[in-house]
């Protein structure tokens, strides 16, 4: 009984990974996880693990001593970043970003959702030069969540919507590595930057020579890594570049740059993703009061998240359409659309990790704030998107 209850279990578990809001609902899993340890009797032994310090080695060339959350969002995050470029280069090339005319309405709406929340956070942090570093936090959406929350309200999303708002999440990635790679960039060491080149004019061309094998690009690719990060410049935007190098079409009708993006996307949804939510999402609700909320960093992120994606993703769309730019998504009314503009709001993952970079090296008190206003703004995005999409559906 015991082997047919396993068997019968084992499809059960094999469907839900391959649901497409299952890297959505272990990624909620994953932060709610840190949230409650960081506020039980184990806070001590979380933060422990989190900052345990790790070290990788080469003689005396290579030394690399870091936390392990470090670790997590430099070399874990540069995987997830390697994704976001395949799926960027793939969308600009062959997906529904190919079309210019297509590809501008969600681009527009993609800057206005950028644009309005950083002038939120500006707004509420006028006067303090150290909260303005965080004015990108609010900018970023979270396309695990958002894509999981539409896929798991099924048809009362039109899949014109889910097409905008992946496209929308995918040039917000955009934004935010050009973001990260502009404002976000420690003091520069001109040597490793150097080699960095190096080794990206390498990457090319391989690309312009025929290579093919993604293996020898990954491994290129780990040696940018390692100079950017000594560079000053993030260490994620070394999976990025890697990404646009890696051929799209080969002969034989083979994809390398699709092959790697199968293969990677269960990994980092189900591994990078959550371990990353799990290290950064932790934070301590012991004396945290209303009053708390309302200090210029969480408020501005918090605003930002809520209101500013709403009115920016929603404006920008309202403002094409009567522009005659754009046409409304097919079958989708304009309450749907505010729905959908509101979860653009969900700006967890990218939030913390712009988060991390605006205030890294300074007091905690300023990553406790930047995580709650994170996770507030992002739990009230998704609450309100989610009822928003329902009362449309039902009003239809």
């Amino acid at each position: 009984m015991k082997s047919d209850a396993n068997a019968a279990g084992l499809p059960a578990l094999l469907r839900f990974f391959a649901h497409p809001s299952a890297g959505g609902i272990v990624l909620a899993l994953a932060a709610v996880l840190a949230l409650g340890i960081s506020n039980s009797a184990w806070q001590a032994a979380y933060q422990g693990l989190v900052q345990a310090p790790m070290q990788v080695s080469l003689g005396d060339w290579l030394v690399l001593r870091k936390p392990a959350v470090v670790w997590v969002n430099d070399l874990w995050m540069a995987v997830f970043f390697l994704l976001v470029g395949l799926e960027i280069k793939r969308e600009f090339i062959v997906g529904e970003l190919a079309d210019r005319r297509q590809a501008m309405l969600p681009a527009v709406a993609a800057l206005g959702g950028m644009a309005v929340p950083a002038l939120i956070y500006v707004l509420c942090n006028l006067g303090d030069a150290t909260a303005l570093r965080g004015w990108a936090i609010p900018a970023a959406t979270d396309i695990a969540f958002a894509i999981g929350i539409v896929m798991l309200l099924g048809p009362r999303v039109p899949p014109s919507l889910k097409i905008f708002l992946t496209a929308v999440a995918i040039i917000d990635d955009l934004g935010a590595i050009v973001v990260i790679a502009l404002f976000y960039t420690d003091q520069l060491s001109q040597v490793m930057l150097g080699a960095a080149c190096v080794g990206i004019a390498l990457l090319f061309l391989l690309n312009r020579a025929g290579v093919v094998r993604a293996d020898v690009y990954l491994a290129v690719g780990l040696l940018v890594w390692l100079c950017v990060l000594k560079s000053g410049v993030h260490a994620t935007l070394a999976g990025v570049v890697t990404a646009l190098a890696i051929p799209l079409r080969a002969p034989g009708g083979k994809s390398p740059a699709e092959d790697l993006e199968h293969g990677l996307h269960p990994w980092v949804t189900f591994g990078v993703l959550p371990v990353f939510a799990f290290c950064n999402a932790g934070v301590s609700l012991a004396g945290v009061q209303l009053a708390t909320l309302l200090q210029g960093i969480p408020l501005g992120i918090g605003l930002g998240l809520l209101l500013g994606k709403a009115v920016g993703v929603f404006g920008s769309l309202v403002l094409m359409v009567r522009l005659g730019l754009a046409v409304r998504p097919a079958g989708a009314s304009w309450l749907q659309c505010l729905g959908t503009a509101v979860l653009c709001g969900i700006g967890f993952t990218m939030s913390l990790f712009i988060g991390g970079l605006a205030f890294d090296g300074l007091d905690a008190a300023y990553e406790t704030q930047v995580k709650l206003g994170v996770l507030a703004g992002s739990l009230l995005s998704g609450l309100a998107g989610t009822a928003i999409l329902v009362a449309a559906q039902r009003r239809r």
